[in-house]
This record gives structure tokens, sequence and C-alpha cells, in this order.
């Protein structure tokens, strides 16, 4: 269904992905003639929202190559960006690009092609360990006719490659992992993702591995008891104790359709908790993202819910108590179009006082708007809501959001159409909701999928695709 109303709102979820949350398996589409000029020079940074710099990565294939995901060390200094890219073979690889944060010069390209290196390998998700010393790439390797999990990890300074490991779920059919994230130790790397079972169904899969050695911890699955369809698409860990929180849909009964199905584990992989949220529609119920609080008492998972009434679909965001998973509040946003209401990406603040969530949102006469929201993290009570519209009134996706861990500035990235053309657009707003700068390189087809935000610097970092090559900007926060 997701896939159906991205298509109709004029852009499909193949070319775009959050981190944390799960992509296309697709190759990506044919590449277009036309090709930007380089980019690349660094630009001074006067003020809040100059351009620092712009880069383009073209892959070995000289193929269209689509950038997913981006991270920034812990440092600050450097910008890692992830994706699918063509080898000379004509297969998609994962394609892992290293920059300096301050002048974007390329530090190092990584590739990975699988263990075939004959079948093809999409990235859906980066994660860059509390120490700086290593990066984390996850998603889908094909082996044979199958996906499997491809998780491979490198070394943060070289882009050496450490290790890579597979899984393949006890059907031996099609997994795909869609989300990686680290202990606050360091020491354990958490992958999650969908996974066929031995029921005949889909199930969420959690793996955890040794960070320095890629030997696996435990692996988990949940499978609801109607032996139904369940998709995990994003995964956050708490960073004061280690738990580890895993979000996706899940086929309920035939009465509630698919739901939110949250689950918690203790970082030796005990369940500590199952939550379900069941939408006022009792249909699909699809969360995209999850996000712990800072301090560690909350989580926060959001996405789209089917409202009652076609075209209903809402923004939901629920609150769960982290310890226990009692719910503590469920939020619905139903935008002034009354349509399409897709929430894709969830924050906290640094105090943890406020919530943040971004997505697209139908208007009365402007298509689709970015539409996000600021909540009190202890209430859900909604303390400001804005939209961005493009000067074409065409059609607006927020893919990804970011929160500057001092500041607390907002940053939300997307695609944006404007002339017949998706731009990137990324706006800022300060936590109390006023819109401090909107930029928007335009000039050709730009599908944004990331954000990322240094913690050192505020260098606000944007991926995603430009008329078939990687294109990483930066921006002074």
């Amino acid at each position: 269904m997701r896939m159906c109303v991205a298509t109709a709102a004029g852009v499909a979820l193949s070319t775009v992905a959050v981190a944390g949350a799960s992509a296309s398996a697709a190759a990506a589409p044919a590449r277009q003639a036309a090709r930007m000029g380089r980019a690349g020079t660094s630009l001074a940074a006067a003020s809040p929202g100059a351009q620092l710099w712009a880069k383009r990565y073209n892959g070995t294939g000289n193929n269209a190559d689509v950038a997913t995901a981006v991270a920034v060390s812990p440092t600050g200094g450097t910008v890692y960006v992830t994706g699918q890219s063509y080898g000379t073979a004509l297969v998609v690889d994962y394609a892992t690009v290293a920059y300096n944060a301050t002048t974007g010069a390329r530090q190092w390209v990584a590739r990975y092609n699988g263990p075939t290196g004959s079948g093809g390998s999409v990235p859906s998700s980066i994660a860059v360990s509390p120490d700086g010393k290593t990066v984390y790439v996850t998603g889908k390797s094909m082996v044979s006719q199958f996906g499997d999990y491809a998780t491979v990890a490198y070394n943060a300074a070289t882009g050496h490659q450490l290790w890579a490991k597979g899984y393949n779920g006890p059907l031996n059919n099609d997994d795909a992992a869609t989300a990686v994230a680290v202990s606050p130790s360091g020491g354990t790397v958490y992958v999650t993702g969908t996974s066929w079972g031995k029921a005949g169904g889909a199930d969420y899969a959690t793996i955890a591995y040794n960070a320095g050695t890629g030997a696996q911890l435990w692996i988990k699955r949940y499978n609801d008891t109607s032996d139904g369809t369940d998709n995990a698409n994003s995964v956050a860990v708490n960073p004061t104790n280690g738990t580890v929180y895993v979000t996706g849909q899940s086929f309920g009964t035939s009465a509630s359709g698919l739901d939110y199905v949250t689950v918690a584990y203790g970082a030796s992989g005990a369940q500590q908790w199952v939550k379900r949220y069941n939408g006022p529609g009792h249909n699909t119920d699809d969360p995209h993202s999850v996000a712990v609080s800072p301090d560690g008492t909350a989580v926060y998972v959001t996405g789209q819910s089917w409202g009652g009434q076609a075209p209903a679909w809402d923004y939901a965001t629920v609150a769960y108590n982290a310890t226990t998973g009692a719910q503590q509040w469920a939020k619905r946003y139903n935008g002034p179009g009354n349509a399409y209401d897709l929430a894709n990406s969830v924050a906290v603040s640094p105090s943890s006082g406020t919530v943040y969530v971004t997505g697209q949102s139908a208007g009365t006469s402007t298509g689709a708007d970015y539409a996000t929201i600021a909540y009190t993290a202890a209430t859900g009570a909604q303390q400001w809501i804005n939209r961005y519209n493009d000067t074409g009134n065409g059609t607006d996706i927020a893919t990804s959001l970011a929160v500057n861990p001092v500041s607390g500035t907002v940053y939300v990235t997307g695609q944006s159409a404007a002339s017949g053309l998706y731009d990137y657009a990324t706006v800022a707003y300060t936590s109390a909701g006023t819109q401090q700068w909107v930029k928007r390189p335009i000039g050709s087809v730009l599908y944004a999928s990331s954000v990322a935000v240094s913690p050192t610097t505020g260098t606000v970092a944007v991926t995603g695709s430009s008329t078939g090559d990687y294109t990483t900007t930066a921006y002074q926060g």
C-alpha cells in the first residue's frame, strides 16, 4: 500500500530511504542521459545555511547510483555515505564513501559486491561506532535467486573491510536487513529486517554481532501468533542501558490488519516487552522510524496509519515507557487535504523534552507538502507544526529529520518538485519552530534521502541522488 501511495504522489520509494528504515531492494532506474557538471568546490561558510561543499560519486559502472543513508563521525570530522552503485559487471554493489566534513575531500571509497560477487547488493542503513573507529553498513545481498542480510564493517579511517556477515533465514528464502545500530559501549552491532520463517510468513529477525570480530552473539525472531507478515523497519538502542528496540508492521487479525509492533530486547537478547498499535481504521498501520530519548526513559515510533475513511492516511506517533513498554500517548495528524499523510522520520531533542516528526502531508491545493510537528515528549501535546510547500505547489516529500545535539536545531530534508523536476530541499527550524533557512540546489533531478548533523560543529550533511550519481551536500548549521 505504501508503494501505491507514493507512486500516486509522484515519486517511487525505490529512490528514497531513511537512515534506519527500509530501502527498496530493486535496482536503481536506468541512468538518464543528462549529467550535471562536476560539483565540489569548497565554499566559505559565512552564515547558517551557507553551502560548505557539494560532492558527487559516480560508480565504476558509470550507471545509476543512489545514495540511501548518511552518518557523521562522533568527532564531527568525517561524513560517511552509503548506497547502491553499479559496478563494471552492471550489477549493483554497496558503495560507501568517506568525506572530510570540513572540505568535502574524498577520503576513501569501499565497495562490497556480496559473497558471490555476482548477485547484486543494496544497502539500507549506516552507523558509526561511538569511538569513531568503525563504520557499519547493512542491507541485502543476492545469493542465487534470493537475498540474504549482508552486514559489513569498515575501518573508519581507511575504508579497509574488517568483516562481512550474511544471514539466511530458516526458509532459505528472501531476507533483507533494513536497519543497523551500535551499542553505547561500541561492543555490539545490531541489525534488523525481514526474514522468511518456517511457518511460511515473513518475520522480524534481529541479530547481535560482536563489533570487533563479526561473531554472531544472538539472533531473535518475532513471529506474531497469526503467522502472518511481520516486517521490521527500524532499530534504535537505548543510550543508557543498551536495550534494543525494533519496530515494524505485523499482521494481527483479520479485524485489525497490519499493526505497528514494537519489540524491546535486553542487551543479552532477552525479550522484555512487545507492544502493538492498531489505528482507528483497523487496517494497515506501518511504522517507519523509532527513536529513544537521550535520557533513555522513552521510545517513540512514527509512521502511517489508516484513519478509517478513504483516502485518510494519517501520521501516527506513539510514545512508550522504555522500561515497561506502557503506552504513554498516541497522537495522529490528518493534514488539511484530509488525504495522504505519511510520517517518515522521528527524532528527540537533546533535552529529551520534545519529539519531532516529519513526512509528507496533502494540502488543500498544494499537493503534498513537508509537515514537521513538535510534540511535548511527556504528554504528546502539540507544540508547533510547520509545513513547507515549494513555489510551484508540486509534490514535496520529507524523507529524513535530524536534530543538532547541542543547539536543538531541527533539520528536515527530502525531495521537492519545482518546474517539473525534483530538487533537494532542506529546511532548518529552531526548537521553537521558527524557520531559519531553506536550501534547494536547483537545476537537475535530485532525490534527497537522508540527513545527519555533526555533533561538534553542527555541519549538516544531506545525501541522495542526482542525475544518476550520489550527491552529498554540506551546509553550515
